[in-house]
């Protein structure tokens, strides 16, 4: 979907760079990237986002608290993690989950699924 503003939370300097040009070069606008908890919830708070792409690990932090936040707002994300799908919290045990290291049509796939 061009225009679609998607929040990227994740903590690997390269790899957010990454996101935010595959994102850019698909017609999408990257919100962030933001490596840090309490700047994505603000973000959530403040700006208009269509969906989130989230790093399940923050620096040894997890973004369940993020993610939950999400929810309560019915904003749709998916992990992009390079753990396996029994390393997400229970209750998001659902969410879309990208593998790293991922494909940039994987990446704009789910986020068009979103």
């Amino acid at each position: 979907m061009p225009g679609k503003r998607v929040l990227v939370v994740e903590d690997e300097a390269f790899l957010a760079l990454e996101i935010g040009t595959i994102l850019r070069e698909s017609g999408m606008t990257p919100i962030g990237p933001t490596g840090h908890s309490a700047e994505a919830l603000q973000m959530i708070a403040n700006l208009p986002i269509d969906c989130a792409l989230l790093d399940i690990n923050l620096h040894g932090e997890s973004t369940e608290e993020i993610a939950a936040e999400l929810l309560s707002r019915s904003i749709p994300f998916a992990f992009v993690t390079g753990y396996e799908r029994d390393y997400l919290p229970e209750r998001f045990h659902d969410a879309p989950l990208i593998i790293k290291p991922f494909a940039g049509q994987k990446l704009i796939a789910t986020v068009r699924g979103l």
